[in-house]
């Protein structure tokens, strides 16, 4: 199962690289982020490798897990932001009748994705403006630093909250599968094994 659960970390890993990325400089990677989006919509897939349309997908997150449990992770703020991912998503799945906003308006945007792709501007202004009117009202409130310029506009502020809804999802798939903060204090070997076994 370990292995099952570092993708779906990789996933939340990935997803949170681009909200940094996209706070920082405006632009992301197009792939990383179509895979993203997409998984936001693959509510019931068969696995989660298919949530991210295939485990290849998650290569950039399994290289970010990898160098984060040799201590070689360069962005000092990526582990907070996913820590804050993590326990927000406690207060998500137990907050009931937000979890259920945040699945009716994913599959009300899910027509809208299918026509124009998971990527357009006005997919991301639905699902910015669903997490602004759900789970930014969870605590803790997740942060995100990053160039000014950037943040004080609007369709970024939108992609960013898109994106970190992807995170939410990674995060609750995660928790589905077994994960827990034990592994992180308990099974660090084996999950450097995990991600190992992946990238070979």
């Amino acid at each position: 199962m370990m292995d099952q659960r570092i993708l779906a970390l990789a996933g939340l890993t990935q997803a949170l690289k681009q909200v940094r990325r996209v706070a920082e400089t405006g632009q992301a990677d197009a792939a990383v982020l179509a895979t993203a989006m997409d998984s936001v919509f693959r509510i019931d897939a068969a696995s989660p490798g298919d949530v991210y349309g295939g485990t290849s997908s998650l290569r950039p997150g399994l290289l970010l897990l990898r160098d984060y449990f040799a201590s070689q992770g360069d962005d000092e703020q990526l582990p907070k932001i996913a820590l804050s991912v993590l326990q927000l998503e406690r207060r998500f799945v137990s907050s009931g009748e937000t979890a259920e906003e945040v699945h009716a308006g994913i599959l009300g945007a899910k027509e809208l994705a299918e026509r124009v792709g998971s990527t357009h501007p006005e997919v991301f202004s639905a699902l910015g403006g669903l997490y602004a009117n759900t789970v930014s009202h969870l605590r803790p409130k997740v942060m995100v630093q990053g160039n000014p310029h950037y943040l004080g506009q609007a369709d970024i502020v939108a992609e960013i909250r898109a994106v970190l809804l992807a995170a939410l999802r990674s995060a609750v798939l995660w928790r589905q599968l077994g994960g827990s903060y034990w592994d992180f204090a308990f099974s660090r070997r084996a999950m450097l094994d995990a991600i190992e076994d992946r990238l070979e």
